[in-house]
């Protein structure tokens, strides 16, 4: 496989052989990806829908930027600012900084955790492969990497299928428009209680 990248964020060909892997069925692109990052226990990986991913990503460029929260038992909840990049037409690249970092060194803060969606099989196997890296030392567990992934795809892809649901969907789109429109509104207490509901 080639290790070409753009912009320093590596293509989906630096992993995986692009054209023979659009011609498998969904679960064995799943396996092959899944296997090919097993062996980095620092690595967060994933398989989603297209239409799952350009939810997301629809969302994501209204609000670029937004803060999640990792609870902390009995201190609260630590926050954790999340930017949204797109460095070319086939991946996005999401960044997470502990607020603290990024209040310090602003655009030169560095993100603990990377996540890169691969955008290359979004139309001819309808999945987006998502591969991204927690930093060792730098504060975070893999799985507060999982709890932040999954935190970001309640605010920014949810889809509501029940009443419950669509009023916890109608919150957290609101506290998004908050935060990106610096309204002073915003609340953190509604933040963290958002993104500890189910779902």
């Amino acid at each position: 496989y080639t290790k070409a990248s753009k912009d320093g964020v590596k293509t989906l060909s630096s992993f995986i052989d692009v054209e023979k892997t659009a011609q498998l069925p969904h679960k064995e692109i799943e396996t092959i990806w899944r296997l090919r990052h097993i062996r980095d226990p620092q690595s967060l990986c994933a398989v989603m829908q297209t239409d799952n991913y350009r939810r997301i990503a629809n969302t994501a460029r209204k609000h670029p930027q937004f803060i999640l929260p990792i609870p902390r038992e009995g201190q609260g909840a630590e926050i954790h600012f999340l930017q949204w990049t797109f460095p070319s037409p086939t991946t996005t690249t999401v960044l997470f900084t502990h607020v603290a970092e990024f209040k310090l060194r602003g655009e030169f803060a560095q993100p603990h955790t990377t996540v890169t969606h691969h955008l290359d099989l979004a139309d001819s196997s309808g999945l987006v492969l998502m591969e991204g890296r927690v930093t060792e030392d730098r504060g975070l567990t893999v799985d507060e990497g999982k709890w932040l992934l999954m935190c970001l795809q309640k605010f920014y892809g949810f889809e509501a299928h029940t009443d419950m649901a669509r009023a916890n969907e109608g919150r957290r789109k609101r506290l998004m428009e908050q935060f990106s429109g610096g309204d002073e509104t915003f609340k953190v207490e509604e933040l963290l209680e958002e993104a500890e509901k189910i779902p």
